[in-house]
């Protein structure tokens, strides 16, 4: 049996390309469709960390806020670095949550679900918790859905046309 250290390390790649690929998704949404249906929508939040090593000193470029423009993270990613960390809005229906995706770890940070209540009453306690619990789990079942969906992807012989794609983004 192989060391987990040794394959948290051997594939943690896989995270920080999976981030890539959904920042590539959503950047192409006519093209390229993280969802069946019309009322989710997934959208780059307001900050992007991407890593590269250059003669083994580490370069971080962070992208952050409200207003901030992608030009530097294309410019990075065209300089071969890699994405770290991913802000991510996710909206369906009238809901919206927003959270940071870690790549070599897929954690969670930051993670904001949608507006619920008061607790105006003892009784209202219960109820709060579990719709709670449900904006939290809704979250989490997205992104294993999607890193999923990455992976069946990854793995079929449709992976050679999305790198191309992928590629191209960058470089145009």
């Amino acid at each position: 049996m192989q060391d987990l250290s040794l394959s948290y390390h051997r594939y943690s790649f896989l995270g920080c390309e999976f981030l890539l690929w959904l920042w590539f998704c959503t950047s192409k949404p006519d093209s390229y469709k993280l969802f069946d249906n019309n009322n989710e929508l997934l959208e780059i939040g307001n900050k992007i960390v991407l890593e590269r090593n250059i003669n083994n000193s580490l370069e971080k470029v962070t992208i952050k806020g409200e207003e901030a423009g992608l030009e530097e993270a294309m410019i990075s990613l065209k300089k071969g670095s890699i994405v770290k960390e991913l802000n991510l809005l996710y909206k369906r229906e009238d809901k919206e949550w927003s959270f940071t995706l870690t790549g070599e770890s897929l954690g969670f940070s930051n993670l904001k679900t949608p507006d619920i209540g008061f607790i105006e009453s003892k009784k209202d306690v219960d109820g709060f918790v579990i719709e709670k619990l449900y904006l939290y789990n809704s979250i989490y079942s997205l992104i294993d859905d999607l890193y999923k969906k990455y992976i069946l992807l990854r793995i079929s012989e449709n992976w050679k046309i999305i790198t191309s794609d992928i590629k191209a983004w960058i470089n145009s």
